[in-house]
């Protein structure tokens, strides 16, 4: 079995709805990232699947791909700090709209992820979106363990990121 049909079986048709949404943009020649989730498993050793696809567009194009994405079949759905999209499969798609992602795309760099060709934040730049994500004290007890799990991935992967972290990150990284 290869990664991308393990993809495939594990969200029920995830790639399917990835490869669409991935060559919709690349299409309309949109720029954007995938950050989360899929960035940590392009940059760390050992991929873990997710049904959640987290990804970052240039603040000037989200309107068109929102728009985009909905013509070929997304439903949409919009909150504060997101536009969501859902497909046919157990993919939810996530495009943040908060500030410190938006000059991800200009640093993306092309990647396989699952077997599907992609773009993905920079390392720093991913190793950025988790300590964020790890630091928010409103998000869910099981989804900051989450966070600190995949720096501590990128971290293994690339010790010289070690000194990026902040030092009470760090601790927590050596218990």
């Amino acid at each position: 079995m290869t990664l991308r049909q393990f993809y495939d079986w594990q969200t029920l048709g995830g790639a399917k709805d990835v490869s669409r949404l991935v060559a919709a943009l690349e299409d309309g020649e949109i720029p954007w990232c995938m950050i989360g989730g899929l960035a940590v498993n392009h940059w760390s050793r050992e991929p873990m699947a997710t049904a959640d696809v987290d990804l970052v567009i240039a603040a000037e194009k989200i309107e068109e791909a929102a728009a985009t994405l909905k013509e070929i079949g997304f439903d949409e759905s919009r909150f504060d700090w997101s536009i969501n999209f859902k497909g046919e499969s157990k993919v939810t798609i996530r495009v943040s709209t908060e500030a410190m992602y938006l000059d991800f795309p200009s640093r993306a760099v092309p990647a396989d992820v699952h077997g599907i060709l992609m773009r993905v934040a920079s390392l720093e730049d991913t190793l950025a979106g988790k300590l964020a994500a790890y630091r928010d004290a409103t998000r869910r007890p099981s989804k900051r363990q989450k966070d600190l799990a995949d720096i501590s991935r990128l971290i293994e992967a690339y010790p010289e990121l070690l000194p990026l972290l902040p030092p009470a990150v760090a601790e927590r990284l050596e218990h």
